[in-house]
């Protein structure tokens, strides 16, 4: 073998272990920023720490890419409906007594609520990052507050940990 066809020979060799590094340089990275995303579970309760008919927390700090777990600990026919979510985040409404899992795709407060129990104030609220839209979903929030008979000032509590 000539020193010409070594050269090439090794040259070749250098390229396919750079790409090789640079692929697995790239899969790391996914992997990284997979693993970062959280996973917040909020019970709902027919009586918890905050009384009766209760999601519990009624309140999470969470990031862009964060999940929510709504799970039916105690069942009674909840349910987990966004009641006012920030310009472009996801929206839902699960069936009665089902695990629902909400990923969390916009920065902003979301204000959730339980159908069946929202005249009794079963209500929550979600922080993601950074509250851009904290007015909005105060005013929401008031006006949601306005159908409930008891634990009224559930959903001010909540938004008052909104920093």
């Amino acid at each position: 073998m000539t020193n010409n066809t070594r050269n090439k020979a090794a040259l070749g060799r250098k390229a396919i272990l750079g790409a090789g590094a640079a692929v697995l340089a790239a899969a790391a990275s996914f992997g990284t920023s997979q693993a970062t995303a959280a996973e917040h579970v909020v019970q709902m309760l027919n009586q918890g720490p905050g009384g009766a008919m209760v999601f519990e927390p009624s309140y999470i700090k969470a990031d862009v890419g964060d999940t929510v777990v709504f799970q039916p600990t105690q069942r009674g026919g909840h349910n987990s409906k966004s009641a006012y979510v920030p310009e472009g985040g996801p929206t839902w409404d699960s069936a009665p007594d089902t695990e629902t899992r909400v990923e969390l795709t916009a920065e902003g407060v979301y204000v959730y609520i339980c159908k069946p129990h929202l005249v009794m104030g079963m209500a929550g609220v979600i922080q993601v990052g950074d509250a851009t839209n904290l007015d909005a979903a105060k005013a929401a929030a008031e006006q949601t507050a306005g159908g409930f008979v008891m634990n009224k000032d559930r959903l001010t509590t909540a938004l008052a940990q909104v920093q």
